[in-house]
């Protein structure tokens, strides 16, 4: 005996495959992208490793009001990789722009000290485009009009997603930035 997704089921299995290759062929050309606007192969890494967060706070805001994960959702998963990696780029890019600004006035180059300047400045961008993501996702996930429980989960996914990466980017993002900024120099493209 064996068991064979047909239906609904084999529709739902189909369309999840699709989602996840077009989720891994999304992160390949954001990296190349990142990669070419950077002219680094160390800062895409740096800028991407925010994403599991936003997956982890995703799955726990689907796993606390009890919803499911299904097309809605994932569809929210990719919409929530362009949220979070706009926060890292902000980050660093500001953060760049003031390594490259100690260069051109002369003096010693730190990482700290370019950090300490573009973290708090990119705070408010990154918390203000956070907080109207959240409050625009909100009418989809209470729910309210006829039909809409179906699209539910991706309005769920979005906020648990943009709340713990938002969170986690603001500390994880410098933090990772601080550890490869010896390398960066040397991988420039």
């Amino acid at each position: 005996y064996h068991f064979v997704a047909t239906g609904n089921s084999q529709t739902f299995k189909e369309s999840f495959q699709s989602l996840i290759f077009a989720l891994v062929v999304g992160l390949a050309v954001a990296y190349m992208i990142l990669g070419s606007q950077f002219n680094s192969f160390i800062d895409p890494v740096t800028v991407l490793i925010a994403l599991p967060f936003s997956i982890s706070g995703a799955f726990f805001g689907l796993l606390v009001t009890g919803n499911s994960l299904n097309l809605y959702s994932m569809i929210g998963l990719i919409l929530l990789m362009g949220i979070v990696k706009k926060n890292s780029i902000l980050l660093v890019d500001f953060t760049n722009q003031a390594r490259d600004k100690q260069i051109t006035e002369k003096k010693p180059e730190d990482v700290k000290l370019a950090l300490l300047e573009a973290c708090p400045t990119r705070l408010r961008p990154i918390i203000m485009t956070s907080f109207c993501t959240i409050v625009a996702a909100i009418p989809g996930a209470l729910a309210l009009g006829a039909g809409s429980e179906s699209r539910a989960p991706m309005s769920i996914a979005v906020i648990g997603g943009v709340l713990l990466s938002t969170f986690l980017t603001l500390l994880v993002v410098p933090c990772f930035y601080s550890l490869l900024s010896s390398k960066r120099r040397h991988h420039d493209i």
